[in-house]
């Protein structure tokens, strides 16, 4: 299986995997970049996975439907566009001989979910298409959930093995490790990996996916148990030191972070 990162608006990716004949899209808010690709490399489109019902995440979806072989899949406690199959967390996703575990996720939104492939093909590392729920060096605005929701839902995903490919779907890298650095200035792994996606991005790369292993060593919302996040946040006026209230001290500084 083929995976391919799709540019959308001015900071989506629009997630593509393809055994060269038919491919899955995940998050399709626009339409053209999906349609385009599907042309330019003679594919059919036989699924679209769907994490949150945000427009830059489903508005290319009806446009696609007529091109659709299979089904919508989306979560099953939110408003996407109908007909869809609803899912919830346990639930599986079977298409093109690939079995997609699906991960309740809320946080950014209340009823976002995640879908988790243990394997693509043999020796091909598994795949975690995330949504907005994690970013490299990041995690979502809190719109509809609560931080204690978004840690258990980040927990979760850290439990996952470490060679997962981390598919987030906006390119927010740079902007999160620039925050990062500030939470963790002595952070090494931080360090070497914030060189590295400069690197990436003054190549006109992307920075992702990254790993599920890389996250747990350099994103600062991943690590709210670090002594140094926990200090971070206490010198924004958090006493607590649990999981929740850091992580939550985190995202209110990030979102005013300049």
């Amino acid at each position: 299986m083929k995976l391919i990162a799709l540019p959308a608006f001015t900071d989506n990716y629009i997630w593509m995997l393809h055994d060269g004949h038919q491919a899955i899209v995940v998050d399709p808010g626009d339409a053209a970049p999906v349609a385009a690709a599907l042309d330019t490399q003679g594919l059919a489109l036989a699924a679209i996975l769907v994490t949150h019902h945000h427009p830059d995440h489903v508005g290319g979806v009806s446009a696609l439907r007529p091109r659709l072989l299979g089904e919508v899949y989306g979560p099953a406690r939110e408003a996407i566009p109908q007909p869809f199959v609803p899912l919830a967390d346990g639930d599986a996703v079977s298409v093109l001989g690939l079995r997609f575990q699906v991960i309740d996720v809320p946080g950014h939104t209340a009823g976002h979910i995640a879908y988790f492939l243990p394997s693509s093909g043999a020796g091909e590392a598994p795949v975690l298409f995330c949504g907005d729920t994690l970013f490299s060096g990041g995690c979502g605005r809190l719109f509809e959930g609560t931080p204690a929701q978004m840690h258990q839902s980040l927990g979760r995903l850290a439990a996952l093995p470490g060679d997962a490919r981390v598919c987030c779907a906006h390119e927010y890298t740079e902007s999160n490790l620039k925050f990062a650095n500030a939470v963790e200035p002595a952070n090494a792994a931080l360090a070497r990996y914030t060189v590295a996606c400069r690197a990436l991005r003054a190549d006109g790369l992307p920075t992702l996916p990254s790993t599920i292993a890389q996250e747990r060593a350099i994103n600062p919302f991943m690590r709210c148990d670090a002594p140094d996040v926990i200090t971070a946040a206490r010198s924004r006026g958090v006493a607590d030191r649990s999981g929740p209230a850091v992580l939550g001290a985190l995202r209110e500084w990030k979102n005013s972070f300049r």
